[in-house]
C-alpha cells in the first residue's frame, strides 16, 4: 500500500467552496498513481472525500416513504434549513437504518455537485471510474467495534468529526473546523457529546475511540478516561496505524474483506 502526499496548497477543504485549488497538482499526482491505467480498460476505483468536503446527518423518521424519488425528497426537505448550501442541485447519497419501534434512522451524505465533481475528475480523465464516493470517517466507522453504544472521534488537522453509534445504528454525526486542534478544544466537543448522547439514546456511552492523534494519542487517552469517566482507546486496523491520512482507506479494505 503506497501513500504520496499531495502538496501544500494542492486542497482547502470545505463544503461551500472550491476544494481542488492546485488542480494541475491533483491531476499530476493521480495520474502518477493510475500508472498506464489510462492505456487500459476503465476500472471501478473508490473515492473517499476529507470528511468537510461534505454534510452527514442522521435523520430521524416515525414513517419513511418506500419510494426512492419521495424518499430523496423528503431528505432534501429535512436538511434545507440545517446545510450552507443548495440542497436541491447537491450530490446526496443516503442509506436506511431501521429502528425500534419502527423508527427510521436514515444516514444522509450530501455536497454541493461541482465539489464531488471536481475530485472525480482526474481520476475520470486517467480512465479510473469512481463507482464508491464516500468520506473518511464513515468509511473509517468500519474499524470500530459495533457492540454496545459508543463515540468515534476522529481528528484530521483542525477539522474533528465525532460519530455516536448503537450498535450498528448511526444515531449522530458532528464535523466542525476547530480554531486550533489541542485537547482543550476537543474536550470542548466531546463533553457535550455525551451530555447528547445520555440524553437522547437513553444512556451514557460506553466507549470512547480516537483516530488521528497520533502522537498524542496516549495523553488524550488518559485526560478523556478521566473527565468522561469511560474506557478510552485508539482505533485499530489489522492493516496497520489508522491515522489522519489512512484511516478512511483502512476501513474501506475493512469493508472490503467482511463482505468477501
Amino acid at each position: 500500500m503506497e501513500f504520496h502526499p499531495l502538496k501544500n496548497g494542492t486542497l482547502t477543504v470545505s463544503p461551500l467552496k472550491e476544494n481542488v485549488t492546485d488542480p494541475d497538482d491533483f491531476m499530476n499526482a493521480v495520474r502518477g498513481l493510475s500508472g498506464t491505467q489510462a492505456a487500459r480498460k476503465r476500472k471501478d476505483v473508490a473515492l473517499i472525500l476529507p470528511d468537510f468536503s461534505a454534510r452527514i446527518s442522521v435523520l430521524d423518521f416515525d414513517h419513511f416513504p418506500a419510494d426512492a424519488k419521495e424518499q430523496a425528497s423528503l431528505i432534501r426537505f429535512r436538511l434545507k434549513r440545517s446545510v450552507p448550501f443548495d440542497v436541491e442541485t447537491a450530490a446526496m447519497s443516503y442509506w436506511v437504518q431501521t429502528g425500534a419501534h419502527k423508527k427510521v434512522d436514515v444516514v444522509a451524505v450530501m455536497a454541493p455537485l461541482e465539489i464531488v465533481a471536481r475530485y472525480e475528475s482526474p481520476f475520470r480523465t486517467v480512465g479510473m471510474n469512481p463507482g464508491l464516493v464516500t468520506t473518511s470517517a464513515l468509511a473509517a466507522l468500519e474499524l470500530a467495534p459495533d457492540a454496545g453504544l459508543s463515540v468515534l472521534a476522529k481528528l484530521t488537522g483542525r477539522v474533528l468529526t465525532v460519530l455516536v453509534r448503537h450498535q450498528a445504528t448511526l444515531k449522530f454525526v458532528r464535523c466542525l473546523e476547530m480554531p486550533w486542534s489541542d485537547l482543550d478544544d476537543v474536550a470542548a466537543v466531546l463533553i457535550p457529546t455525551f451530555v447528547y448522547a445520555e440524553d437522547s439514546l437513553g444512556g451514557r456511552p460506553e466507549r470512547l475511540i480516537l483516530c488521528g492523534f497520533e502522537a498524542r494519542s496516549e495523553e488524550a487517552e488518559r485526560r478523556f478516561k478521566d473527565e468522561l469517566g469511560v474506557p478510552v482507546e485508539s482505533l485499530r486496523s489489522p492493516l496497520g496505524v489508522p491515522g489522519e491520512n489512512n484511516a478512511g482507506l483502512l476501513g474501506y479494505l475493512r469493508s472490503i474483506a467482511k463482505n468477501n
